[in-house]
């Protein structure tokens, strides 16, 4: 079955040690749900730099990347629906790029 990497771009820090314990139980939640087709859980990420022919940049690109996972699903569509059950589309703080990991045999 494909497996699909999730980018979440967005999100927002929680103001407070509660909003930070609703937030988190969000993620378990949602992430729990999806059992045995989470693969890799992954993780928040910090800021990026964007390496290109011109030299090296600190912005963290037009779409910043806060986090990441690996999903397993039948197909884009089906590992779409999963990401719509993510606590930053939810709430509308971010948004997830969904897109399948090409298997490069060497």
């Amino acid at each position: 079955m494909p497996q699909f990497i999730f980018a979440y771009h967005g999100g927002k820090t929680p103001e407070s040690e509660e909003e930070g314990a609703k937030v988190m139980q969000a993620w378990k939640d949602w992430m729990g749900a999806m059992g045995d087709s989470l693969k890799v859980p992954g993780a928040p990420v910090g800021l990026s730099k964007t390496v290109s022919a011109g030299g090296v940049a600190d912005n963290g690109g037009a779409n910043p990347l806060s986090g990441y996972s690996v999903v397993e699903a039948s197909d884009q569509d089906a590992a779409c629906e999963m990401a719509k059950g993510c606590p930053m589309v939810a709430d509308g703080s971010g948004s997830v790029e969904v897109a399948e990991i090409i298997d490069m045999e060497m």
